[in-house]
């Protein structure tokens, strides 16, 4: 039975195989996992189809392969096994254990040579020209959409002279020294590495800025404070301060859309539909951020509903492949915590992420028509990282300020009526 590259998503055209549970040999279960799959931003695992023993694997941990590529074959119960597959025990212990050598040799070489530093694969003209002149890929800057290294990147970096020039070499880092009865070692999960790598990228690829504003929440406040019974009464849940800011930001974005961007190559790529990211903490065991798509289209009430929905699903590992796609603006929410002011990372292809902090009641200057006063309102800051590769500190403080007039101006009791 042929086992092929699932289809993880409607817009997933691909998936890289990131490691393999069984070996040649072995004997799987329905519905056991068989493989996992790996994006960007999350890895799955693919169970078994059928039962059976694994016959062959054809494709190598780290590579990327189309959907409904073949990549193992599960012999079933009772099924004809040709006559290689048939071969006397010994001799078959002795070739798979050859072929499981080769395999790890073959997939630390795959890995390596079919990646760029970005963990982009790479084209097929690419992966010629690269083994044509004995290049390491990661020392190419792409200029393609995430870093993507293409056709062109290469016979530039050829022609810059760059690959004879002697690789600058970093002293390694000394080596951990600890006392195991005072420590306690926690391997990274998936998940968490997933994350690493993404954080990693995203700093070595955008230069990052950050701009913070200070808003008065008095008006959100109020309106929550006049619907939070019979809200929660229907809905189910509480209405929190997160979905009025998303609905300012998508208004702010229509104003400023080029904070609403990724970078390809020289272009800067400014989309049209708003598909709002909504960073979930997994309860200290992780964080994902799945998309909210054309949320610029929503009305607040829908909003809210839309933010809990994922982030329920996401606490109950109920997200698919296509949550993840097609983001194009982040807001990371850590206010739950009191936090003052917080530096997000870039969630790559994208330009900028905002983040969300505590909301406190403070002294503040009121102006009014007899002088200025002081009032207790509630105030909390907003925070942008943005890519400074694709806008400027001007436009950046400007979508804040108007992020901030809208939370601090609309008429929020009049849209939640």
């Amino acid at each position: 039975m042929d086992v092929i590259m699932p289809q993880l998503g409607e817009t997933v055209a691909e998936g890289t195989v990131s490691v393999w549970h069984k070996t040649i040999g072995d004997t799987v279960s329905t519905k056991e996992p068989l493989f996992d799959v790996s994006s960007d931003k999350v890895e799955m695992e693919v169970p078994a189809p059928a039962e059976g023993t694994l016959l062959e694997i054809r494709v190598d941990a780290g590579t990327t392969v189309p959907v409904g590529e073949v990549v193992a074959i599960i012999v079933r119960e009772g099924e004809v096994i040709e006559a290689k597959a048939a071969a006397p025990a010994a001799v078959r212990a002795e070739a798979e254990v050859a072929k499981a050598d080769v395999a790890s040799i073959r997939s630390n070489s795959v890995k390596a040579a079919n990646r760029d530093a970005n963990g982009n694969p790479l084209s097929p003209a690419v992966r010629r020209l690269v083994a044509e002149h004995d290049l390491d890929p990661t020392a190419i800057a792409g200029s393609g959409l995430k870093g993507r290294i293409k056709k062109k990147d290469v016979l530039a970096y050829l022609d810059s002279g760059a690959s004879r020039a002697p690789a600058r070499r970093f002293p390694a880092p000394p080596p951990l020294s600890f006392s195991a009865d005072d420590t306690e070692v926690i391997p990274f999960n998936k998940l968490r590495k997933l994350t690493a790598e993404h954080m990693v990228r995203s700093k070595a690829t955008s230069p990052h800025v950050l701009q913070a504003v200070e808003a008065d929440f008095a008006r959100v406040a109020r309106a929550r404070t006049g619907v939070s019974g019979a809200w929660k009464k229907r809905e189910g849940f509480s209405l929190t301060y997160l979905p009025f800011i998303a609905k300012a930001v998508c208004e702010a974005i229509r104003e400023f859309p080029r904070v609403n961007a990724a970078i390809d190559g020289e272009n800067l790529v400014v989309f049209r539909r708003v598909n709002l990211g909504i960073a979930v903490d997994l309860d200290f065991d992780g964080l994902v951020a799945p998309v909210i798509k054309d949320a610029d289209q929503m009305t607040l009430q829908e909003l809210a509903r839309a933010i809990r929905d994922v982030s329920e699903r996401a606490r109950t590992n109920q997200l698919k492949p296509d949550d993840f796609t097609e983001g194009t603006y982040t807001i990371s929410n850590s206010g739950v915590f009191g936090t003052m002011i917080t530096a997000p990372i870039i969630n790559q292809p994208q330009v900028a992420i905002l983040s969300t902090d505590g909301i406190t009641k403070k002294p503040v200057v009121i102006e009014t028509d007899d002088g200025d006063t002081i009032g207790i309102r509630p105030v909390g800051v907003l925070a942008q990282s943005f890519d400074h590769r694709a806008i400027d500190g001007a436009y950046s403080a400007a979508f804040l300020n108007r992020v901030r007039e809208i939370i601090q101006t609309k008429d929020w009791a009049t849209v939640l009526s």
